[in-house]
């Protein structure tokens, strides 16, 4: 074994990485919104719209999996744990009808990928490498490490976060901007945890640069960030 990741079969365009990734969150939500009752005070209908949404992201997770790994010959390791988190913690959603499964399903994927990538920094490896099964051309040891070390912490402060926002914000509490407190917490997973994962992946560029990442291999950082 030589220690390098295998390399993708064929590359993705950016946009079509960002629908594997992010589209079951968006149908999560849509789903979610359309078949939420109008009004308080009906319980029924609020849980039939948490199953019906969970449902849908979880069929949405398997697509967009089956999809990159047909149409791409590839699925990293980390899009395979991913959806068998939503899958799993989806499934318990429904069979228990309780939404507290879906909403804490983050918090366990980022607490395991902050402590896998924090437990290979300190044996020396960077599993992120592996995980996100990418070859970023030019980018040394070092950087690859420092890389993991860097998510390993912002996966701590993604899963807080995520415990913030789940508390305040469930099938029980009243949201923001006239939506329910679900809702709101589905819209963070787009308009909050999806900017700031941007954000801090272009921050990690100018360390990158200097442990040999090359200009060309810059889109390939930013348009495939770690996710859960």
């Amino acid at each position: 074994m030589t220690g390098e990741a295998k390399p993708q079969a064929k590359s993705k365009p950016g946009w079509l990485n960002l629908l594997v990734d992010y589209g079951p969150v968006v149908i999560f939500f849509v789903v979610y919104r359309y078949y939420l009752p109008s009004g308080d005070g009906d319980p029924v209908g609020q849980m039939r719209a948490i199953l019906m949404s969970t449902g849908a992201f979880m069929v949405a997770a398997v697509t967009a999996l089956v999809f990159s790994r047909f149409k791409f010959g590839h699925a990293s390791p980390m899009l395979w744990l991913s959806t068998a988190l939503i899958v799993g913690f989806g499934g318990l959603t429904i069979l228990l009808r309780d939404s507290w499964w879906v909403q804490i399903k983050p918090t366990a994927i980022y607490l395991m990928f902050g402590v896998v990538l924090l437990f290979g920094v300190w044996r020396g490896q960077a599993y992120l490498k592996y995980l996100l099964e990418a070859a970023f051309e030019g980018l040394n040891d070092v950087g690859w490490l420092k890389l993991s070390r860097n998510w390993g912490l912002f996966f701590f402060v993604l899963a807080a976060l995520n415990e913030v926002l789940r508390h305040n914000f469930n099938k029980d509490t009243h949201g923001l901007f006239g939506m329910d407190g679900l809702s709101t917490w589905i819209a963070a997973k787009l308009w909050v945890f999806m900017p700031l994962s941007f954000l801090f992946t272009f921050t990690q560029i100018p360390m990158l640069m200097r442990h040999g990442l090359l200009a060309e291999a810059e889109e390939e950082v930013i348009t495939d960030p770690p996710h859960e």
